[in-house]
C-alpha cells in the first residue's frame, strides 16, 4: 500500500472547477508575474545604475524584494485560510502591480528600492496564495499536472526573462521592465475577479480574529535575520559591531515571535506545522532544497565564465539547462510516487542530486562547457523528482482550511534556505579564495580582475577550487533533506480522502 491511498476522510472541495481553464490560466500569469521579477531585472542593472546611480546600494534592489517576500509568505498563507484565496490573491496582484509602477517612476536608487520592497509585499501573496489554489482545484490524481505547468512558467522566465530584460533596457528604457508587468497582471485579475469563484464563508470564518502583533513579530524577525545574512559579509564584516547588533536583535524577537504565537488564539505560524511529522519533515527537506539551490544558480555562472571562459549568453546557457530537465521530471513523478510513494521518491530525487552535486568538484580542470553542462540536465531531473512529491503530498495531508498555511510554511522554508545559502556558501567561497591567494581576496574582486586581464591563471584555478568547495557544501545539504526525510517522515503519508 502507497501513501497516495486515502487514510483520512477531507471535507469537500472548496473552490468551484468551472471554468477551471480560465482560472488556471489567471494562475499561470500571476506565476509568470514573479518568475520573470526574478530574472528579467538583474540584466538592466547597468542601465539603472547609470541613470539613477546608487551603485553601492545596487544589491538591495534584490535583497529588498527577497526579505519581503519571504516575511509575508506566513502572513498570507493564513489570510487564505481564513478569509479565502481569491481576496488575498487579488490584493497581492494589485500590491504588486502598484509597486511595479512605483518602480518605472522611481526617481532615484532610493525610491526605486523602497518600490521595489512593496512589490515583494504583494509577491509574497502571488507566490503562496497561486500554490495553494493549485491544490485546491486539482484532486490528487491531477496535481502534477497544474504543478508541472507552474513549473514550466518558472522554467520559461529562467531563460526569457534575463534576454527580455536586456532588450527593454538596451533599445528601449530600463522602465519598461516593470511597466510589461502591469498587462499581464490585468489579465491575470481580470480572470480571477470573473472566473475563480469561492463559497460564502460562514460567519465564524469571517470574523476571525487576524493574529496582527503575531504577523508583525514574524515580520520584523524575519527583516532583522535576512538582513543580516544578506548584508554579513558583504555591507560589513560577520564579526562588526552591526552584524551582532542585527542577530542579537533578531534572536530576542524570535522568543517574542514564540511568546506571542503560543498565546494567539489564531496563531500566523501555528505549532502545527511543526509537530507534524510529514509537514516538520517537508520544511526541513525543502530548507535544505533552497539552500543547494544557491550552488547552481549563484556560483555556475561565475565559473563558466572565470574557469571555462564562456561568454555571459553561454554561462546563462549552461545553467538554464536544469529549467529544461525540472519541469519535464516534476511530470513524470506521479509514475513514481504512485507505486514507491511520495517519501521514497523524493528520497530517490535528492539522493541522486547529493551524488551530481559531489561529482562536480571531480570536473577536470579547466575542462569542457558540456561537462557541467551534463550535470545540470541530470541536477534539474533530480530535483524535479524530488521537490513535486513534497509538494503535492504535503498539500494533500491537510484540508482547505489549513493548506495556506501549510504551503506558506514550506515555501517560507525554502525562501529561508536559499538567503541562508547565499550568506554561507558566499563566506565560504570566500575564504577558500583567501586560503589560495593569500590577503583578504574574495570573490567579486577577483572575478573583476579576470574579466580586466589583469590576474594570473593561478587565480582560474582558486576560483574553480571555491566553486568546488561550495558543490560539495550543497551535496551535504542534500544529504541533510535525504536524512530530514528518511528519520522524520512517515513511509506513508497520512493523505485525506477527497469526495
Amino acid at each position: 500500500m502507497d501513501d497516495t491511498k486515502p487514510a483520512i476522510r477531507e471535507p469537500a472541495r472548496h473552490v468551484s472547477t468551472n471554468r477551471r481553464g480560465a482560472v488556471v490560466a489567471a494562475l499561470m500569469l500571476a506565476m509568470a508575474l514573479a518568475a520573470l521579477d526574478a530574472t528579467i531585472v538583474s540584466t538592466a542593472v547597468p542601465q539603472i545604475v547609470g541613470d539613477l546611480g546608487g551603485f553601492s546600494v545596487f544589491s538591495w534592489l534584490f535583497s529588498g524584494y527577497l526579505l519581503a517576500v519571504t516575511v509575508t509568505l506566513p502572513l498570507y498563507g493564513k489570510l487564505s485560510d481564513t478569509f479565502g484565496r481569491k481576496p488575498v490573491l487579488i490584493a497581492g496582484s494589485v500590491l504588486f502591480l502598484l509597486g511595479s509602477l512605483l518602480c518605472a517612476v522611481a526617481w532615484n536608487m532610493g525610491a526605486l528600492i523602497a518600490f521595489r520592497i512593496v512589490q515583494g509585499l504583494g509577491g509574497g501573496a502571488l507566490q503562496g496564495t497561486v500554490q495553494t489554489l493549485a491544490a485546491d482545484l486539482y484532486p490528487l490524481e491531477e496535481r502534477p499536472k497544474i504543478q508541472a505547468k507552474l513549473s514550466t512558467v518558472w522554467a520559461v522566465a529562467a531563460v526569457a526573462g534575463p534576454g527580455i530584460g536586456g532588450v527593454l533596457a538596451a533599445y528601449a528604457d530600463w522602465r519598461w521592465i516593470f511597466l510589461v508587468n502591469l498587462p499581464i497582471g490585468a489579465a491575470a485579475l481580470w480572470l480571477i475577479a470573473r472566473y475563480l469563484h469561492e463559497p460564502v464563508r460562514d460567519a465564524c470564518s469571517t470574523r476571525a480574529r487576524v493574529d496582527w502583533a503575531g504577523a508583525l513579530a514574524v515580520f520584523a524577525c524575519g527583516g532583522v535575520l535576512l538582513t543580516a545574512l544578506v548584508q554579513g559579509g558583504v555591507a560589513w564584516a560577520w564579526l562588526s559591531w552591526p552584524s551582532l547588533t542585527l542577530f542579537g536583535t533578531g534572536l530576542a524577537l524570535v522568543a517574542a515571535v514564540v511568546l506571542i504565537e503560543r498565546r494567539a488564539a489564531e496563531p500566523i505560524i501555528p505549532g502545527w506545522v511543526w509537530r507534524r511529522r510529514t509537514i516538520a519533515a517537508v520544511n526541513l527537506a525543502l530548507g535544505a532544497l533552497g539552500l543547494l539551490m544557491v550552488a547552481p544558480t549563484v556560483f555556475l555562472p561565475t565559473y563558466a565564465q572565470s574557469v571555462l571562459g564562456l561568454t555571459p549568453v553561454a554561462a546563462g546557457f549552461v545553467l538554464s539547462v536544469w529549467t529544461l530537465s525540472w519541469p519535464v521530471s516534476a511530470a513524470l513523478s506521479q509514475h513514481v510516487y504512485r507505486r514507491i510513494g511520495f517519501r521514497n521518491t523524493a528520497m530517490l530525487g535528492i539522493g541522486m542530486a547529493a551524488l551530481i552535486l559531489f561529482a562536480f568538484p571531480f570536473l577536470p580542470y579547466p575542462g569542457a562547457a558540456w561537462q557541467p553542462t551534463l550535470l545540470m540536465l541530470l541536477l534539474g531531473a533530480a530535483l524535479g523528482l524530488f521537490q513535486l512529491p513534497l509538494i503535492v503530498g504535503v498539500q494533500s495531508t491537510v484540508g482547505w482550511a489549513e493548506r495556506g498555511t501549510t504551503t506558506a510554511s514550506v515555501l517560507f522554508c525554502r525562501q529561508t534556505g536559499q538567503t541562508v545559502g547565499a550568506a554561507v556558501f558566499g563566506a565560504v567561497a570566500n575564504g577558500v579564495l583567501a586560503a589560495r591567494l593569500g590577503g583578504a581576496s574574495d570573490l567579486d574582486s577577483v572575478t573583476r580582475a579576470l574579466d580586466a586581464g589583469t590576474a594570473p591563471e593561478t587565480t582560474r584555478a582558486a576560483i574553480a577550487d571555491a566553486v568546488h568547495t561550495v558543490y560539495v557544501g550543497a551535496g551535504c545539504a542534500a544529504a541533510l533533506a535525504f536524512v530530514a526525510l528518511l528519520v522524520l517522515a512517515p513511509r506513508r503519508f497520512p493523505v485525506l480522502e477527497e469526495r
